[in-house]
């Protein structure tokens, strides 16, 4: 085993690291820090993940990623959702590929040997309105948007001019008991988080639906 790679496991509570984590962990020249990354990429003992960001490979993992938690690390602030978030909560029934994010940066996209992680610009009045701060079985801390800012965000990336429940149910397939948990307070916080008026026309047509 790569001395990086033994010091990494043994030091550090997470499998993915940065290279500031190396600079700590190694106070040698840069030259000497590059040479130890460089051997460890090529046995297959730690994977470049995108600049400065890199994880131990699966079988010298303590415990697997959370690619919820690495999600936020990868490029952040940023917190789950659109239909990452709506799998998740089990409300989209197919399965996704992309693991998608809500950024407070320009949007963009990570193709990594981990998945794809992507990353899109949703202008809001509080970014974490809205949003859950999870913690996993191991301790990994991750921020899961709630389902309806969820769908609020998918409104807005794709420029969808929905209007109550209707549309929704036939482009996601989303079941109509679902929305049985929304409160008028929760329509009303995300109405007044978002800037979007397509985002605004959406939840108020949403609440005409849920409260007749």
């Amino acid at each position: 085993m790569n001395r990086l790679t033994e010091i990494i496991f043994e030091k550090l509570p997470t499998s993915y690291f940065t290279s500031q984590d190396v600079a700590a962990l190694f106070p040698e020249r840069d030259n000497a820090r590059y040479a130890l990354v460089k051997r460890a990429i090529a046995n297959g003992e730690i994977i470049h993940i995108r600049r400065g960001m890199y994880c131990l490979a699966p079988k010298y993992q303590k415990k697997s990623v959370n690619l919820y938690a690495l999600a936020q690390h990868i490029y952040g602030p940023s917190y789950i959702s659109l239909e990452s978030a709506l799998s998740w909560h089990g409300w989209i029934p197919e399965a996704v590929y992309t693991l998608t994010s809500v950024s407070l940066a320009k949007s963009k996209e990570f193709n990594t040997p981990l998945g794809i992680f992507s990353y899109k610009r949703v202008p809001q009045e509080v970014f974490y309105s809205g949003v859950a701060r999870l913690t996993d079985e191991n301790g990994d801390v991750f921020f899961m948007a709630m389902s309806l800012k969820a769908l609020s965000d998918y409104v807005y990336v794709n420029r969808k001019d929905w209007i109550g429940l209707e549309p929704i149910m036939k482009s996601l397939r989303i079941e109509p008991e679902e929305f049985e948990s929304i409160s008028s307070d929760e329509l009303e916080m995300l109405m007044n988080n978002y800037k979007s008026r397509r985002v605004q026309r959406f939840l108020k047509g949403l609440r005409k639906d849920l409260l007749r």
